[in-house]
């Protein structure tokens, strides 16, 4: 049910994962969009602050410290935080468990207008096949519910950054060959990655990896393997990966957060899926993405990734 009144202060929730931020950006521009006139509020996690800040979606952006439940001073400030901000309509894109206790912190007497799958909301997305369609439709099938019928894909268009203090000779290749910790049944192995930066070095072109932390030791055995390989591990922000995209020929990777951004910034990118998850659901968007799907990734051979890079 909908007030009719002028929707001024709207607020957007979408606190992660990256690879799900990214595919929100065509959302997040939607919203915008169609509250040209509104002051709009993101609340995300301080992971996608600079991101989100970067993107021109938002007049302001809010941080979820994400507190426990023993942290009940944080819960209240969030309260008052909430309910003190006015919010005219709220949309929803994480529509998780903790969101649905957002909704509930905003109590009854003022509770505002809600596009989200929380019983009780004003525009609920109900549909009981959307755990089951990509994210990049099902959220434009729940913006479509609160009047939001043209959703474009991501579009990173707005992000920009200074990459030359990483003095990049061109032409590169970016390699992604992390992903999450707790799930190695996503990651094409190490050995496969070296391989194959040494054939694009024995073509000319510069492999450069990057990832974070976890994928330091990765990094490091791929440049031992094939010297000339750029080590970028640790050194990259999300809006640094953006740009760097920009200038890439191509890029190799698992299925992680970074190929997400690769992909919708445009480069011609191969992603690299095991059953461990599905491309259906999940996988990259963007102008030139070729998915790779083998079980294990074991299986998937250097010479069939090769072959589907197509450089620009």
């Amino acid at each position: 049910m909908t007030s009719g009144k002028p929707i001024k202060r709207v607020l957007v929730i979408k606190l992660g994962a990256m690879g799900d931020v990214i595919q929100a950006t065509g959302p997040f521009a939607a919203i915008r969009r169609h509250h040209d006139d509104a002051h709009i509020t993101l609340l995300t996690t301080k992971l996608f602050d600079e991101f989100a800040s970067a993107g021109g979606w938002f007049d302001d952006v809010w941080i979820d410290d994400r507190p426990s439940w023993r942290e009940l001073p944080k819960w209240f400030a969030m309260r008052k935080r909430l309910r003190g901000a006015n919010f005219d309509r709220v949309y929803d894109l994480q529509t998780s468990d903790r969101t649905a206790i957002i909704f509930r912190l905003f109590g009854f007497a003022r509770k505002p207008e809600w596009s989200g799958t929380v019983p009780g909301c004003s525009h609920r997305h109900t549909n009981p096949q959307r755990d089951f369609i990509h994210t990049i439709e099902r959220q434009a099938e729940q913006l479509a519910i609160a009047g939001i019928t043209q959703v474009a894909p991501p579009n990173l268009d707005h992000i920009t950054s200074d990459i030359g203090r990483f003095e990049l000779p061109a032409p590169y290749v970016l390699l992604v060959p992390g992903g999450s910790p707790h799930r190695p049944d996503k990651r094409w192995p190490a050995n496969n990655y070296a391989e194959l930066a040494r054939r694009l070095l024995a073509k000319g072109v510069t492999p450069v990896v990057i990832g974070g932390t976890a994928e330091t030791q990765i990094a490091s055995a791929i440049a031992t393997f094939c010297v000339g390989a750029i080590d970028l591990t640790t050194a990259t922000s999300m809006i640094d990966i953006v740009e760097l995209s920009r200038g890439a020929a191509g890029a190799v990777g698992n299925d992680t957060g970074p190929m997400h951004v690769i992909a919708a910034a445009g480069a011609p990118s191969v992603a690299l899926f095991s059953h461990a998850s599905d491309p259906d659901l999940c996988g990259q968007r963007g102008r030139d993405v070729t998915i790779l799907r083998r079980h294990p990734l074991d299986d998937l051979s250097v010479d069939e990734v090769e072959a589907s890079l197509h450089l620009r």
